[in-house]
């Protein structure tokens, strides 16, 4: 159902996405187990290792794409130059077709890196769920709850006292839907109790005990079992490290207090050098919305490390220690990719793409020669362009006709909202008000 957090995530896509996560998440828990070692803190680092690499060939197209993108970026500035303040119909076309040519030479989308990223954002997402919700996908940290929450259940009135718990409000919807208020014990009621008893400090814990005395063993075994799953070098990893330092400081623990410190601190420091090993947009020769666009991508640079520290002090620590173990992965693919990528020989890599390309153009019954001052244009000879046709054996007719074939060809495959697109939806207006 929508909205429960530990009945498994039902939302578009990012639910689908987090039980596969979840199924992985589980084997890797089970794994630690049959080793003696069923530790969430480690689960969350190999589950983390694993997705990540699952996700290593997007990361490399992606930053390939940045590569190529800083040596074409002064040819597509040089084509917007020269058709700067022209917004007839013609015009647009041929930008156009120039821009298609110089993306097809560097053998990259316009969309660039786009769908890498709006393919890795929903497994991020439900990455993030099937880590916050651990019950909802790892059945034996589940089993930790009973039988105290059938029992929980029975008892008379523990429907309101466990609302009174901060961590409820955050489940209101869930409380007032009719699978809870009608009383009878159900799997959603039982999913619902889980929800909150998930988020319990250890206060709210013993005041469970006060309230319902018979429970009191079967509190302190579903804590116990809890905590050795969630204990990580000493640290509850399910309760927040601005809690843990208040807890450690009443208790005078200074020890846990450097450690919960540092999960943080170790979150935006990772952040940080994570960023730094990103490549980075050259600005040299680019326009004044470029210049923009670099300076919110420099800002947001600056603020994401910042960001890591707020958000890993506020909440649990196991998504901290989930922030800090991606950053350490990316850094190391970073890295690595970096070197992959200065390697490349990106004239070879040009070479290659203008035959895929030249074939593609053939394929569709295009001579090439017609259309290659478009896929060998530059920040150099932009303007000598006119004259490289001129001395062209073809004849005007030719020409025409060719550059018809080609430009027919890009409309046709143009893309929905593309640039091409929008020029072909105005010759056609242009054509039927003539």
């Amino acid at each position: 159902m929508s909205g429960i957090l530990l009945t498994q995530n039902s939302t578009f896509i990012i639910g689908p996405v987090a039980k596969l996560l979840g199924y992985i998440m589980e084997g890797i828990f089970w794994v630690l187990d049959k080793m003696g070692i069923p530790n969430t803190g480690l689960a969350i680092i190999l589950f983390t290792i694993v997705i990540y690499l699952l996700l290593m060939p997007l990361t490399v197209k992606q930053q390939k794409f940045s590569k190529l993108s800083a040596k074409m970026n002064p040819e597509l500035q040089a084509i917007q130059a020269k058709y700067k303040n022209k917004n007839d119909n013609d015009s647009m076309m041929a930008m156009n077709q120039e821009t298609q040519a110089v993306y097809a030479k560097y053998g990259v989308s316009p969309t660039g890196s786009c769908l890498q990223l709006l393919i890795q954002f929903p497994i991020l997402l439900s990455l993030y769920r099937v880590i916050y919700s651990m019950p909802a996908y790892v059945g034996q940290i589940k089993d930790a709850f009973f039988p105290l929450v059938d029992k929980l259940i029975a008892a008379d009135k523990s429907a309101e006292f466990i609302q009174s718990f901060s961590a409820a409000s955050q489940f209101s919807k869930q409380f007032a839907n009719e699978a809870f208020t009608a009383g009878t014990v159900s799997t959603y009621v039982q999913n619902t109790y889980i929800d909150v008893l998930n988020k319990l400090s250890s206060a709210e814990w013993a005041s469970i005990t006060d309230k319902f005395p018979s429970l009191s063993q079967d509190v302190t075994n579903t804590v116990s079992t809890l905590e050795k799953y969630n204990n990580f070098l000493g640290l509850n990893i399910a309760n927040s490290p601005a809690f843990a330092i208040s807890q450690a400081m009443e208790t005078g623990s200074w020890l846990l207090v450097i450690g919960a410190l540092l999960i943080p601190i170790l979150a935006g420091l990772t952040q940080w050098i994570n960023v730094k090993l990103m490549p980075q947009t050259s600005t040299g020769n680019s326009n004044s919305q470029q210049d923009t666009m670099a300076q919110s991508m420099k800002m947001m640079n600056m603020t994401m490390p910042i960001m890591s520290i707020v958000f890993c002090f506020t909440l649990p620590s196991g998504m901290g220690l989930y922030w800090i173990a991606g950053s350490v992965v990316r850094t190391i693919q970073q890295v690595i990719i970096n070197r992959h990528i200065d390697k490349m020989d990106i004239d070879e890599e040009i070479k290659k793409n203008i035959e895929k390309r030249n074939k593609k153009l053939e394929k569709a019954g295009i001579d090439p020669k017609t259309i290659n001052n478009y896929a060998t244009m530059s920040t150099r000879n932009v303007e000598k362009t006119s004259k490289a046709s001129a001395k062209s054996s073809m004849t005007q007719e030719e020409r025409e006709a060719a550059m018809k074939k080609a430009t027919d060809y890009y409309s046709k495959n143009a893309k929905p909202g593309s640039l091409a697109a929008k020029a072909n939806m105005v010759k056609k207006y242009n054509e039927n008000n003539k």
